[in-house]
């Protein structure tokens, strides 16, 4: 099967408008999670990673299009267009496929607009229409694990020659919904997440586009490899993961196999580190029967919050940043470890020999989801 590169991608967060601003942001310790306080959002303060007023004004300026967008599909299309504008040659948008990642889309317009506005497939086919790509777009809503899945499927579909090109966005905005939805189940934390900390309260809300343009053509810049990728389930609970990680270990397994690598060579992990205690434990076991134990490890949610299906491409994202600079990203909010295995937890950033990196996720319904990156230059 032909190699499959990442060859641009996009970032929009409370962090910035564009992958190296969010690097900047890592480099300078900087967090883009604030206290807010909105009754017409939440009965009591909450913490978030929003996108304040002058990014929307920005995100609407440069959407200005004949059909109208809401507000989710315009920083969708944003974010598409950023990574577009990043590639030197473009790419021939005929043998193209959109596929996007989300969980709510236009949940908020529900009762507003009609039935079918809301839909994704209607999202997904006006986004892809204002870009340019003809042939049908591909939705992948599976819960937190979206992101990565759908850059599993971009992998496949390139793999089996059904397309050239690639572009994967996963996108959700924060709304009440979320927010209260997060709340009625306790796993919302009055403090900037902490992922594996022993202080660790629950996640942190946050709201996002990111897209990374995957292709078989190498070109002369490539940021990074795809080499592999795989999912599991838990079966465990509709919410709650598994007490073992073996599943989760089971996925990491198989795309360590697929990719042709073992453990030792893994230079980092991007975990899903959502800072509730049973995730982080979770992840903590399927790292130790997976042989990572010894493996920097991060999450990258201290910075920009869990932006669910956004989550997957919007971290590797940052993986592939990682693997330009060689240099491991500090895990935001992290002191002293809270899981009952030894985690190497990043605390700072640090030059490394990063050759692989692994990206995992994991969501409501027990499903778990792996990328393997690997470095290219």
């Amino acid at each position: 099967m032909p190699p499959v590169y990442a060859i641009a991608s996009n970032i929009i967060s409370s962090l910035g408008m564009d992958t190296a601003a969010h690097w900047q942001a890592v480099t300078a310790g900087r967090t883009g999670i604030k206290r807010y306080d909105d009754k017409g959002l939440s009965k009591v303060p909450f913490m978030a990673s929003k996108l304040d007023p002058a990014q929307w004004q920005a995100i609407q300026a440069q959407t200005k299009t004949d059909q109208s967008l809401s507000p989710f599909e315009q920083l969708a299309y944003c974010s598409i267009q950023k990574a577009l504008d990043a590639l030197e040659d473009g790419i021939d948008l005929k043998h193209t496929v959109f596929i996007l990642a989300s969980t709510k889309g236009n949940i908020e317009l529900l009762e507003q607009v009609p039935d079918e506005r809301t839909l994704l497939s209607h999202s997904a086919r006006v986004i892809a229409e204002q870009v340019g790509i003809a042939n049908k777009p591909v939705i992948v809503s599976h819960a937190c694990v979206s992101g990565v899945v759908a850059l599993q499927h971009g992998l496949r579909l390139l793999q089996a020659g059904r397309y050239r090109h690639a572009i994967v966005t996963g996108c959700d905005r924060f709304s009440r919904f979320v927010l209260n939805g997060f709340q009625s189940l306790l796993a919302v934390s009055d403090e900037a997440c902490r992922p594996f900390d022993a202080a660790r309260k629950g996640i942190t809300p946050g709201e996002a586009a990111a897209t990374i343009i995957l292709s078989v053509d190498k070109g002369e810049h490539p940021i990074g490899q795809l080499m592999s990728g795989a999912t599991s389930n838990d079966a465990n609970h509709i919410s709650g993961p598994s007490r073992t990680g073996e599943e989760l270990a089971a996925a990491i397994g198989r795309a360590f196999t697929e990719a042709c690598i073992s453990p030792s060579q893994v230079g980092m992990v991007s975990a899903h580190g959502t800072g509730t205690s049973f995730n982080d434990e979770m992840e903590a076991k399927a790292f130790d029967l997976a042989g990572l134990l010894q493996c920097p490890v991060h999450s990258f949610k201290g910075y920009t919050g869990h932006t669910l299906g956004t989550a997957g491409v919007l971290e590797s994202a940052m993986v592939l940043e990682s693997l330009r600079h060689q240099a491991l990203i500090p895990s935001a909010g992290f002191e002293n470890l809270g899981v009952p295995k030894a985690l190497n937890v990043t605390r700072k950033m640090q030059s490394a020999d990063i050759k692989y990196a692994l990206k995992t996720a994991s969501g409501f319904g027990g499903c778990n989801a792996v990328v393997v990156w690997g470095k290219t230059s």
